[in-house]
């Protein structure tokens, strides 16, 4: 058997040189190697008895090397059609923060009641009937609570809630004036 290698591992640094050649980086004239050595044992029924080993082993090497270029141009477009269908701008993710930052403390800012309900329900998925056993009150209560901490979260969505407004520094206040 080692017999049998020694052809092949007399190749090796051909095949190297041959690969940096076509790739012009080490990393992938040795992933190219390996993929042509592999190619060329599961193939080596194709190597006609008395063939030129060399020779056979640089086409497998050069058909790996065009494969995979084939691959990243394929790739290179794929990803070229989807950057063409998605949008050019996107909100700016401070901005989805802020707001998220917001809406936690308008729900920290619901009465304890309303948002222990709605946390139960909406949050942890529980149904009115165990939100209700687990905190201790009728289920037309927690239901009422939780439509009551709704109506809150879209008034302060739809700018009716009664939040604190943003204060300018050095500015005046519409209660100033």
């Amino acid at each position: 058997m080692a017999d049998d290698l020694d052809p092949l591992l007399n190749q090796l640094p051909a095949l190297r040189r041959y690969a940096l050649a076509l790739s012009r980086d080490e990393s992938d004239a040795e992933d190219l190697v390996q993929e042509a050595l592999l190619r060329g044992h599961e193939h080596r029924r194709s190597l006609r008895p008395g063939g030129n080993l060399r020779a056979w082993l640089f086409g497998i090497l050069r058909h790996a090397f065009l494969d995979r270029n084939r691959a990243q141009l394929s790739r290179r477009r794929r990803e070229a059609q989807a950057a063409a269908l998605t949008p050019r701008a996107m909100d700016a993710p401070q901005d989805a923060a802020v707001r998220l930052s917001q809406l936690r403390a308008a729900f920290l800012d619901l009465p304890p009641d309303q948002r222990e309900a709605l946390a139960l329900v909406a949050v942890e998925g529980l149904t009115y009937a165990e939100a209700a056993a687990l905190a201790q009150v009728p289920m037309g209560t927690l239901m009422s609570r939780v439509a009551r901490a709704r109506k809150a979260l879209r008034d302060f969505e739809d700018g009716r809630a009664t939040t604190p407004s943003l204060k300018l520094v050095g500015g005046r206040d519409a209660d100033d004036a």
